[in-house]
């Protein structure tokens, strides 16, 4: 039988072997954590840098009361990294941390703190600050949710599900029991790889859990810095990162809606979309092209449009899970 932990850090990371001592090091000096049981995993999805060599020299000198524990994941995208922590966790918690959030002293602390204080609580997001290597333009503040930047402020917050409104994953703390009850053995988006920018597993997950009547909140005293690199400021990278986003919706959208209802709703959710690039093309007029934040709206309002046609095309729902 498993042993059973109060809390786990899992750290999915693909080719992030230069980023792990610096999360590794910042988790090694978590305070107020003497009456939590935890461990540290690190899920290494497929990667071919020096990933498991570097998580296996902290494993020779590790001697601390929580371990440090590495796994393999073959099936790369987050997704599959993230089946493959929850498979692996001994926690009745699992916090999902990427190799470029480094979280606050007080994060574990403060997670088991919140969990406790709301059973019901399946899902918990945390506060997350940007770390901006240069600066933004000054009008990015309409698009940095979208990289998991999330100051809502010093208040918990929870995510009505009328509001339709979702955390991304990065600093998400799950209660196991929530994604086994409600999460499928296979989602449809399973993340991005190489070649394929096609997101939103963070918003299918969760819609699931929140689906099956568990709360979803979030926790400002959760704080972690996102790492915001030069390159993911630059259109090469952001085009097709709001692509992706836009081409995911239609699973995102569809979580929630009844079989019977789906024609209806797709209708109405591409008369919306329709009447969002029109609405912008009219607002913005040839900053569409020109602005870098009006250019990355306009790529997720079209693929958003596009999302139905282009998901069939590709065979996205063949063999995947129908719900």
């Amino acid at each position: 039988m498993k042993e059973c932990l109060n809390f786990t850090v899992a750290i999915p990371t693909y080719n992030g072997g230069s980023r792990l001592s610096e999360i590794l090091e910042r988790l090694k000096n978590q305070l107020h954590t003497e009456d939590i049981s935890w461990e540290i995993i690190v899920v290494d999805n497929n990667s071919n840098d020096d990933t498991a060599n570097i998580v296996k020299k902290y494993q020779e000198n590790w001697q601390y009361p929580f371990p440090l524990r590495y796994c393999f994941e073959l099936k790369q995208g987050l997704a599959y990294a993230r089946e493959k922590a929850v498979s692996e966790a001994k926690g009745e918690l699992i916090g999902f941390l990427d190799d470029d959030n480094y979280p606050v002293s007080s994060w574990v602390a403060k997670a088991y703190e919140f969990a406790r204080k709301y059973p019901k609580a399946g899902a918990i997001a945390s506060q997350i600050h940007p770390n901006w290597e240069i600066e933004p333009p000054e009008n990015f503040q309409r698009i940095a949710p979208f990289l998991a930047i999330v100051e809502r402020g010093n208040t918990p917050l929870f995510y009505n599900p009328k509001s339709k409104l979702l955390p991304p994953g990065a600093g998400l703390v799950i209660r196991k029991q929530a994604w086994l009850e409600s999460v499928p053995n296979q989602l449809i988006l399973t993340g991005r790889i190489v070649g394929n920018m096609l997101t939103g597993e963070d918003t299918e997950m969760l819609s699931y859990i929140q689906q099956s009547n568990w709360e979803i909140w979030y926790n400002p005293e959760m704080e972690i810095y996102h790492q915001i690199p030069e390159w993911r400021l630059q259109k090469e990278y952001l085009f097709p990162f709001f692509k992706g986003i836009g081409l995911s919706r239609y699973v995102t959208r569809m979580v929630d809606i009844k079989p019977l209802l789906k024609p209806a709703a797709i209708f109405a959710y591409m008369a919306n979309d329709l009447r969002k690039i029109l609405f912008h093309i009219f607002k913005h007029g040839k900053k569409v092209k020109t602005d870098l934040v009006a250019a990355c709206e306009m790529q997720l309002f079209i693929n958003s449009l596009i999302s139905p046609f282009y998901l069939w095309r590709n065979g996205y729902f063949n063999n995947k899970y129908q719900g």
